[in-house]
């Protein structure tokens, strides 16, 4: 996690506390809007993936109440200030960390099998 974080924090230019709350919500909202067999098996590669999913939903409040989906995920990100160039550069970067650890055909199945996520890949 601690690399992911890093990277996130140079290539987006964010905070490394911001970074490790857009990457749990990035991952819950893969793994319940997703293909959740690949979702969780991307997230079991990742150590301390489900430390930071649940750090983000604590994060939540009024943001819980939006529900779910692709408007959803946006809105949580722009509320941690992340303006949506930098949303995308965070979603490009999980993606490609995530090839590196499932591989691409997995990650592939991922983005595909997520309504409105292959505009980030």
């Amino acid at each position: 996690m601690d690399e992911l974080i890093g990277r996130l924090a140079v290539k987006a230019g964010m905070d490394e506390a911001v970074a490790e709350i857009a990457i749990g919500i990035i991952l819950d909202f893969l793994r319940n809007e997703g293909p959740p067999e690949k979702a969780q098996a991307l997230i079991d590669r990742i150590p301390g993936a489900e430390a930071a999913i649940a750090t983000s939903s604590n994060s939540g409040g009024l943001v819980r109440l939006m529900g779910g989906g692709l408007m959803a995920l946006g809105t949580k990100l722009m509320a941690l200030g992340l303006g949506m160039s930098q949303i995308q550069n965070v979603a490009r970067e999980i993606f490609s960390f995530g090839r590196e650890k499932i591989g691409a055909k997995q990650m592939g199945a991922i983005i595909t099998g997520t309504p409105g996520l292959s505009q980030f890949a």
